[in-house]
């Protein structure tokens, strides 16, 4: 973080030139999804798996720790800098975790589920080394005045790598704090596919939310560096409440629960209306976390108490919506705005919870209540999906501020990594000012592409710069992408009638692990089969051609009722299709039997066919009836 003060003729073919454009109408979320996660591989530090799809990038921070006798090599660098700051870092993580508990079939249905519980294990990995002992925890990897007055590839670093930890002497309960909340919410994402690594990251949750409340102090009066950079404003009392609620999600142990209702007035939970979240401030996420609670039913005595949180969460909301008694700062072109310096890290944090929020009130047959009158749901999910378009694109400057989304996207990103040659193409060593001369001062688009990161957006009249030095508007974060998983995943699903206050179920994720190349081509051989239940569906490349210097392929994809029954009422998600389909009819963001067709008997089958220029698109039934 930069702050320094801070078909087979030619008439088919013919044909699919007039429609591709018609493939790019709207946006599409679980290609936005693909890319957002991706971004997180860009930011990894220590050794790089084998499965590393962003390729110009290589290991950094291997000796990251020694100097204290820890080992604290992987994690993520926060930004466009190549410090590891441990509260960003630890929001990031709950905030991924979250998007997973709550939308984690949606994330399945798009073959995302994986790489999104890989970025989240990349940085609990990390977590579990920083936190050695009960009461003590490493919160910060490098220091941030030397790290920034030089520009250097990770690869190169030649700054100060010094560890800086809180212990019952130096306390830190909001690094503490929020690293026990990521803690328990990754452990409720693990809880089925890999049971005793999320038991692992529960037992490090109880030990930390222990040490965060029995020896209580702001952590950037003990990490006196991280104050320029990341300074805890709010002070603690936001993220032990925050703790207490993950703890309670993740275990359903009722300490937890009572702790929120003790609490809940003295540590400002249900004091504070708020017109923001982020890595900082949490009230917000603690009030609705909380409001869920009381919509699921578990208040018991502490319901007055619940109804208090309830209430201020119903304040962010209308106020976010603008049907508030004090409302959030919208730029003419309706984004949120907060401030000048990556305002989209409030962005993507409160569409989120306008997002989860929205769900809990339509599970529970609610409206929202706002000074204004009663607000139907959908109007906050309206209200996330309007932000997210804008970022996509849909904005004055039809510029779309998510990197390698689009057309027009920024290319002179503030990030050391990508806007310095990779070392795998040149080695030479690049020096700490050399950096700034050579590769800061370039007027030119980055040698990297940083496909999916959000960077800091534009100001509040929608206006942006895409310069390298304007850091405020250029540069990207981890905790900027973070929230955006969830609502990409939830738009991307669209609405099959789930109920979010029912307990939480994360799928585990595919095992294939597809190891992509820079420019993938689809292999001619048919793509395996995939079933849901008694349905079966094929894909098969069935010829191919070259247009205009592309490759296209005609893909034929029959869909089987193996079941005894008729098959009514199907529906496909379909994502990563980036062409033309004909054989089906979409309804909303499914697809449904054509219009020839009402059912399907017993051991038939139908065929629907598409064509694009890449690998085969990702079928998945999202919801059938069998008579």
């Amino acid at each position: 973080m930069e702050k320094f003060v801070k078909l087979t003729s030619m008439k088919p073919l013919l044909l699919l030139l007039c429609l591709l454009p018609l493939a790019f109408a709207g946006h599409d979320y679980g290609q936005a999804l693909t890319k957002s996660i991706l971004f997180f591989e860009a930011q990894r530090s220590g050794y790089l798996p084998h499965t590393q799809r962003v390729n110009w990038r290589g290991n950094s921070g291997l000796n990251d720790g020694k100097a204290s006798g820890v080992d604290l090599v992987g994690g993520y660098y926060d930004a466009g800098d190549n410090v590891k700051f441990g509260l960003p870092m630890a929001f990031t993580i709950t905030m991924m975790s979250w998007s997973i508990v709550e939308y984690g079939k949606q994330m399945a249905s798009t073959g995302e589920l994986g790489h999104a519980m890989d970025a989240i294990k990349w940085g609990t990995d990390y977590l579990i080394k920083a936190h050695p002992e009960p009461n003590v925890l490493y919160g910060e990897v490098g220091d941030g005045n030397t790290d920034h007055y030089c520009w250097q590839r990770p690869e190169d670093m030649t700054t100060d790598r010094r560890a800086y930890k809180v212990d019952p002497s130096n306390p830190g309960s909001d690094l503490a704090g929020e690293t026990a909340a990521a803690m328990a919410a990754a452990s409720m994402v693990f809880r089925h596919s890999n049971p005793a690594y999320s038991s692992e990251l529960l037992r490090h949750a109880y030990q930390l939310f222990d040490f965060a409340d029995k020896y209580r102090g702001k952590y950037d009066g003990s990490i006196t560096v991280a104050q320029k950079y990341y300074r805890s404003v709010s002070g603690y009392n936001d993220e032990l409440l925050w703790a207490a609620a993950w703890l309670y999600q993740a275990s359903g142990n009722q300490y937890y629960l009572d702790y929120l209702g003790r609490n809940g007035d003295a540590m400002g939970g249900t004091g504070w209306g708020m017109t923001e979240f982020g890595w900082d401030v949490k009230y917000a996420g603690v009030q609705t976390l909380v409001a869920k609670f009381l919509m699921q039913g578990k208040a018991g005595h502490h319901a007055a108490v619940f109804e208090r949180y309830q209430q201020k969460a119903e304040y962010f909301m209308c106020s976010c919506l603008g049907k508030g008694s004090r409302n959030v700062q919208k730029t003419p072109g309706g984004l949120i705005f907060r401030q000048r310096w990556n305002n989209m890290q409030f962005v993507t944090s409160a569409s989120f919870l306008a997002t989860v929020y929205s769900d809990y009130l339509a599970s529970s047959g609610r409206n929202l209540r706002c000074s204004s009158g009663n607000v139907a749901p959908s109007q906050l999910l309206g209200l996330a999906k309007s932000q997210v378009d804008y970022i996509l694109g849909d904005n004055p400057r039809a510029t779309s501020y998510m990197v390698g989304y689009g057309n027009n996207y920024p290319r002179q990103v503030h990030h050391r990594a990508s806007s310095i040659v990779s070392f795998k193409v040149n080695p030479s060593f690049v020096s700490c000012r050399g950096g700034y001369a050579t590769w800061f001062s370039r007027k030119a688009s980055d040698p990297n592409l940083l496909v999916g990161a959000i960077v800091g957006g534009p100001d509040a009249y929608d206006n942006f710069a895409d310069e390298r030095d304007n850091y405020e508007q250029t540069e990207p974060a981890t905790y900027n992408n973070a929230p955006l998983l969830g609502i990409l995943a939830r738009l991307n699903g669209g609405h099959g009638g789930y109920n979010q206050l029912l307990p939480e179920n994360v799928p585990a994720p595919n095992p294939v692990v597809r190891k992509p190349t820079p420019a993938p081509q689809p292999k001619t051989t048919p793509a395996p089969a995939s079933s849901s239940g008694p349905i079966a569906i094929e894909q098969k490349i069935t010829t191919s051609w070259d247009a205009k210097g592309q490759k296209y392929y005609r893909y034929s994809t029959v869909v089987t009722n193996k079941s005894g029954k008729t098959l009514k009422d199907l529906k496909l998600s379909i994502s990563k299709l980036y062409g033309p389909l004909w054989g089906l009819t979409k309804v909303g963001n499914v697809y449904g039997f054509p219009s020839w067709l009402n059912s399907l008997p017993a051991g038939k089958s139908m065929e629907f066919v598409y064509i694009h220029s890449t690998d085969p698109a990702a079928v998945s039934v999202s919801s059938y009836n069998l008579a």
